[in-house]
């Protein structure tokens, strides 16, 4: 009787720490990236990427890199050196669709423009979508613990003394402010387009430079209401960011965009611009 006993409380206990565990998993914190990404799973969102215009793009100084991540493993991005010798980088995170030509034409673009070392940093490991379908499923695709490894991968690559600003837009929006946390003191400026917020107060505290972010009054998934409760997430944290919102909807500078918004792109750039090179001492 006395075993019978001891079997039942072994079994009760079991299955409580079973629906704990259960229960802990349920209510742990979803990756602010990885909320963005669930977006793919709405149609809405599928219908708001127009699928890229064919575009074919030819760098003189542009060349595909491979460099090791934090795990071991190998990991693609393109590389475009300063005309002039610097430790200055930019870490360029592709949208939706991918490190396509558009991502290259505009990380040769910035480079020039600021004098800088600049890497696009390609987090869906040398694939490119060219329907929204396809690039959802990447989006939904990319594991998280994957993507810090390549971002660690290429700090190293760009080596200790680098000097590192990141921007991004959509998907890759979210990921320039990640990609500035984990930067740690290399980080000196990030450049966020409509991308998911950090919501972590605690890990925004761990941020080592100001944020700049752009961002669309009409953006159904970024919406004001998120981009409100980040700036004061980043009071919270004691950080300094400044964001412009524009009357526009999600997805008005990506490279890509068919439904491109060109006025309020340049208005974005001519902000984004000087807040780099004000940090570039």
């Amino acid at each position: 009787m006395k075993k019978l006993f001891l079997f039942f409380v072994m079994m009760i206990t079991a299955a409580s720490i079973f629906a704990q565990t259960k229960m802990a998993a349920c209510c742990m914190p979803v990756a602010a990236t990885e909320q963005f990404a669930k977006f793919a799973s709405n149609k809405k969102f599928l219908i708001s990427h127009p699928a890229p215009l064919p575009f074919h793009y030819y760098s003189a100084n542009g060349a595909d890199i491979t460099f090791k991540t934090a795990d071991g493993t190998d990991a693609h991005g393109w590389l475009v050196k300063a005309q002039k010798p610097t430790n200055y980088y930019l870490f360029v995170i592709h949208e939706y669709w991918g490190l396509n030509d558009y991502i290259k034409q505009e990380t040769e673009k910035l480079s020039n423009e600021l004098g800088i070392n600049a890497i696009a940093i390609d987090l869906y490991d040398n694939k490119v979508a060219t329907t929204s379908d396809e690039a959802g499923k990447l989006m939904q695709g990319v594991k998280t613990e994957r993507a810090v490894n390549i971002i660690k991968g290429a700090y190293a690559y760009a080596g200790a003394n680098a000097k590192v600003f990141t921007i991004g837009w959509c998907f890759g929006g979210g990921w320039s402010l990640q990609t500035a946390l984990l930067g740690g003191k290399q980080a000196v400026g990030c450049v966020m387009f409509y991308g998911m917020p950090e919501q972590d107060v605690n890990k925004l505290k761990t941020l080592n430079c100001d944020v700049i972010g752009f961002f669309a009054e009409k953006d159904g998934w970024i919406t004001p209401k998120v981009v409100d409760q980040f700036k004061e997430n980043m009071k919270a944290a004691g950080k300094n960011v400044t964001t412009y919102e524009y009357d526009a909807v999600h997805a008005f500078a990506n490279p890509s965009n068919p439904k491109y918004n060109k006025e309020a792109t340049e208005d974005a750039y001519s902000k984004a611009i000087p807040f780099i090179k004000e940090r570039m001492k």
